[in-house]
């Protein structure tokens, strides 16, 4: 590339004074571009955090259907339970039925519980 030749020209009195315009004008232009440049990337950061917020917003929006979901099943779940303690006071009063099957556990004793050295031994 060839070095440019404007630098090496000899100014004119009448062009000097307008060579300082164009210059305060071009810095004033510059700080014009840097204020919008810095606007931009304060608009972009200011972007990002209410995209973050409206994220969270959606969260909570789906968090509180689910809320709503299950408080509408604790009426039904209370009647299921009411039904539950019903059927449980009826039974009570026939002591001898075996509709409740599982309610007493009952314990086996095991005797000569097999260790698992000893079941390799006997295997063997």
């Amino acid at each position: 590339m060839r070095p440019s030749s404007i630098a090496n020209r000899t100014l004119h009195p009448g062009t000097q004074v307008n060579s300082q315009a164009t210059i305060l004008k071009l810095n004033e232009k510059k700080k014009e571009f840097d204020a919008v440049a810095a606007l931009e990337r304060t608009n972009s950061a200011f972007l990002e955090r209410i995209s973050g917020l409206a994220d969270d917003c959606d969260v909570m929006a789906l968090a509180g259907e689910v809320h709503g979901q299950v408080s509408e099943q604790w009426p039904r779940m209370f009647h299921i339970l009411n039904l539950f303690l019903a059927s449980r006071e009826t039974s009570e009063d026939q002591p001898n039925t075996s509709s409740q099957e599982g309610e007493i556990l009952v314990r086996i004793p095991i005797e000569n519980p097999i260790e698992p050295n000893d079941a390799s031994a006997s295997l063997g």
